[in-house]
Formats: C-alpha cells, structure tokens, sequence
C-alpha cells in the first residue's frame, strides 16, 4: 500500500498563496509605517496569519494520516492548503475569525474528514489528532521568538504597532493550541486520548462531540475560569519576552473601527 500523493495533489493553492502574500504585505506595511491606516493593516496581517495558521493546522492533520493510512486524503484536497477544501470550512474558518473579531481569543476550528478506518494502531490516531495543536504551538514559537531574541523592540514608537500586532497573533496561536489541546469531545486534546478509551466510554463521549467547542467557549464567559486562562496565556507569552499589555494593544489597533468612532 502506498502513502503517496499524487502532483496535482500536492500542489499549493493559489489561494493560501495569496493568504500569504497579504499576510508579508500587510506585516511590512505596518513595520515601516507605510500603510496610511495602521489599524487597517493590523487587521489584514492578523486575519490572514491567523487563516494561514488555520490552514497549517488542518494540513498537519491530513499529511500524517496520509502517512499513517489514509491514502484517501490526496484525494480530498487537503494537502493543497485550499481552506475551501475542508469538510466544514464554517467551522474551519468562518467561526474561528468571528471568535477572534468578538472575543480577540483563538478558538480552534475543524476538521478535514480522516478515514479513521483505514488507520492502524492508536498511536497513529493519537498523532494525528496531536499534530494539528502542535503546530499552533510551532507557529506561536516562531512568532514569539522575534521578542525573545530582540530582533522587535516594542518599546520603540516606530516598532511598536508591529510589535502588538505580532504578540496579538502570537496569543492567538497560544490560546488556540491550549484549548484545543483539552481532552473536551470534539476537540484535538480528546482525540488524543480517545484511542485509548474503553469502546464503552467512546460510544458514551460520541453525542457531545458536536458541543465541545461550544460548551468550552461558554466556560470561558464565566470571569473566574477567563481571568485565570488568560492569566495562564500572559505567564506563556511572559516567558519568550512579550511585555504585559502588548497583545491587547495589537487587539486594540485590530479593531479598526473602533478606533475610527
């Protein structure tokens, strides 16, 4: 049995293509001041990183279950990182921006179909359930590490909306590979874990898998349970040098139109 995908289906969308090129535009627009509304460009750089970052997340998902077995994933369109191609691109991508838009908080999408069937092994199923988190946390390192090794001074007026709107992105990345990481039904931390579950437990946990995402977002209007999350985000961002405040002002200048009230 082969794993191999075929050249057109391997090939890179045009579209996440240009999700990246307005992602590099709107990142130099607000580095050298170019852009005559920083708030603007703030917003096209985030909404597209946090998409493209979408994108590499369901793409971590389909390229290791074609490894592990699912020969099927080619197929589908998933390793092009089209968002498009998903099985619930509402899901996927829709709800996930309306989230950051509202809330300014990263909450995880789905999902790209998996023949789970044609896979062996719950290793293989708990690795491909884990490798969608773990590349937020790789995309939340790469984004924060500008700050830990000083090549970004947010404390410099001309570096500083650049800056906010990088740390913003970062906790994006951070809060969404946390969450998602919570063995909540439906979510990537329970698929993790599920393989290994009694066939009983799994049969019990199925109906709620519709209403994890759901019910994760609820807890998090309770201000008990959101001042100690958020809480938990600042220590991680703390620790690659990100200063208190900085991604709430990315937010801030995110919200556009607030700002033009």
């Amino acid at each position: 049995m082969t794993t191999a995908a075929t050249r057109s289906e391997r090939q890179i969308s045009p579209i996440f293509l240009g999700l990246v090129a307005i992602m590099a535009v709107s990142g130099w627009a607000v580095w050298t001041g170019f852009s005559s509304n920083t708030g603007f460009a703030v917003f096209l750089f985030v909404v597209s990183g946090w998409i493209v970052s979408l994108c590499l997340h369901e793409y971590a998902h389909a390229r290791t279950a074609l490894h592990g077995g699912d020969i099927s994933i080619g197929a589908k369109g998933y390793l092009t990182l089209n968002p498009l191609k998903y099985t619930h691109a509402l899901l996927s991508i829709v709800l996930p921006v309306v989230f950051v838009i509202l809330g300014g908080i990263g909450l995880p999408g789905g999902a790209v179909f998996i023949e789970r069937g044609r896979i062996s092994g719950r290793w293989k199923h708990s690795l491909i359930s884990a490798a969608g988190p773990l590349t937020n946390i790789l995309f939340a390192i790469a984004l924060m590490l500008p700050f830990t090794l000083h090549l970004v001074d947010p404390f410099d007026p001309g570096q500083t909306p650049f800056a906010a709107a990088l740390a913003f992105l970062a906790m994006l990345q951070v809060t969404a590979a946390i969450l998602n990481l919570l063995p909540v039904p439906g979510l990537d931390g329970y698929g993790v874990i599920e393989p290994w579950l009694s066939y009983k437990v799994r049969r019990q946990m199925e109906p709620f898998a519709s209403f994890g995402l759901l019910a994760v977002f609820g807890v998090l209007w309770i201000p008990e349970v959101n001042a100690a999350f958020f809480g938990f985000i600042d220590s991680v961002t703390h620790a690659f040098g990100l200063p208190d405040g900085l991604s709430g002002l990315g937010y801030q200048l995110f919200r556009f139109w607030d700002n033009a009230l």
